[in-house]
């Protein structure tokens, strides 16, 4: 078993099942009081490659896992053409509880303030800390922004590998959430092909 070392977070639980237990008892912000749960990471605790999202949506929020809902499935299409064993990869994302606003019968996904990564981000130091990853990869802003600091931007640094406290190597990319809204059909193949460019990239230096 791998021992926690100290954090800043002041976390110091040995296993991922552990701190899944002990997020669900998170109220560092208000975002708990209006989701059903908290979404943990999910994958193996040896994985070398950890993917961040943002948050979870609506049906990660109501199963309880990550990118199970339509980015997610995107996800694992473009992990597969791009050569990555899903199984080998670690997912998990920068704020544990969905944040959202009702409309009608619809929970509309909002953006986390950066009060909210804040106070999320003890939970996420902690899970890396764990893994103790080999590579990072950010999807979206937000996630980046999490990781990087405010100033990172995803435009300007996709596919960009760094070195981070976190890990020897880590880089930004778009969420596949970007890639669904796309407004054609031709924006969006064009945006999955370069998604899992991107990721190909990422498999690379893994087998290197």
């Amino acid at each position: 078993m791998q021992e926690q070392k100290s954090l800043k977070s002041g976390l110091s639980l040995s296993t991922l099942p552990e701190l899944r237990d002990a997020v669900e008892s998170c109220r560092a912000c208000d975002l708990y009081k209006h989701a059903t749960r908290a979404v943990f990471g999910e994958g193996r605790q040896s994985s070398s490659i950890v993917l961040i999202g943002e948050q979870p949506g609506d049906e990660e929020d109501r199963q309880g896992k990550p990118f199970v809902g339509p980015a997610g499935r995107l996800l694992d299409r473009a992990l597969r053409d791009a050569g990555i064993d899903r199984l080998a990869v670690y997912v998990t994302n920068a704020v544990k509880h969905f944040k959202f606003e009702e409309r009608g019968k619809r929970r509309i996904h909002k953006k986390p303030n950066g009060t909210e990564l804040k106070a999320c981000r003890p939970w996420l130091e902690a899970e890396i800390a764990l893994i103790r990853p080999s590579i990072i990869v950010c999807l979206g802003a937000t996630a980046a922004q999490s990781v990087f600091g405010p100033d990172w931007r995803v435009t300007k640094e996709r596919g960009r590998f760094v070195q981070h406290p976190w890990a020897p190597h880590a880089t930004s990319t778009i969420h596949p959430s970007a890639i669904l809204r796309a407004p054609t059909d031709e924006q969006r193949h064009l945006e999955y092909e370069r998604f899992v460019e991107d990721l190909k990239k990422v498999q690379a230096l893994a087998q290197a």
